[in-house]
């Protein structure tokens, strides 16, 4: 009997007599958003032009900004960040590199590789 594994989904046990687990890729992009804007000095997750037309109308995407590619048990993850203004740009993003990757292999079990942030704007108070 051949399993059914759906696509953009991770398989992290395949055994025969327990059954299979599968972490979705937007349930990894959820963890690494949500990791993102818990650091101090980020203001939002950017988005494209549809995801910020939506979340004007009440419809918000918790992966706006997000982008993750999972091959192998890694995870490299592709971050678009609006920083507030006042605070040291490279000093936020590292902040930002450590939590999303600590977040990422805690709650996964999967090797997060890279971190790679896009500065997609600064938000003046």
């Amino acid at each position: 009997m051949e399993k059914d594994i759906e696509k953009k989904t991770v398989v992290l046990k395949d055994e025969e007599n327990v059954g299979v687990v599968q972490i979705a890729d937007d349930v990894v992009a959820m963890i690494a958003s949500l990791a993102t804007t818990e650091v101090e000095g980020v203001s939002a997750m950017s988005g494209n032009i549809t995801n910020e037309l939506m979340s004007r109308v009440g419809v918000k995407k918790l992966t706006k900004g997000v982008k993750v590619e999972v091959l192998n048990n890694s995870v490299v993850v592709y971050l678009a960040v609006i920083v507030e203004y006042g605070y040291n740009i490279p000093a936020t993003c590292q902040k930002v590199q450590t939590k999303v990757k600590a977040a990422i292999e805690n709650m996964t079990g999967l090797a997060c590789t890279d971190v790679n942030i896009r500065i997609a704007g600064i938000k003046v108070k």
